[in-house]
């Protein structure tokens, strides 16, 4: 029985069409991103929300500070600088919408 477990080749099947979910912090610099959602509390939300900063607005990381810095973003082209425990509240869509 185990024989038969060690000579299967199963692949996992990858489906390419749900979006890759990660939190703002972990995406990587001069990227495009789609935020999908905030996990935080109301005033949190809502202060984001009043940056421009809710589900379904593109924005874009510029800058990362070095140590646990904060964390600088555009959106709709102003340039917004979010503490790293605020960004990591973030989620966003990831799947190949790098820049060039």
């Amino acid at each position: 029985m185990v024989e038969k477990m060690n000579n299967l080749h199963i692949k996992p099947k990858r489906n390419h069409s749900k979006p890759l979910i990660k939190c703002l912090t972990d995406c990587e610099l001069r990227s495009e991103l789609l935020v999908i959602g905030v996990n935080a509390g109301q005033r949190a939300k809502k202060r984001l929300a009043h940056l421009g900063i809710f589900p379904g607005v593109k924005i874009s990381m510029k800058k990362c500070a070095p140590f646990h810095g904060p964390i600088n973003i555009i959106v709709k082209g102003s340039s917004i600088v979010l503490g790293r425990g605020l960004a990591s509240k973030i989620l966003v869509d990831c799947c190949n919408t790098h820049k060039e």
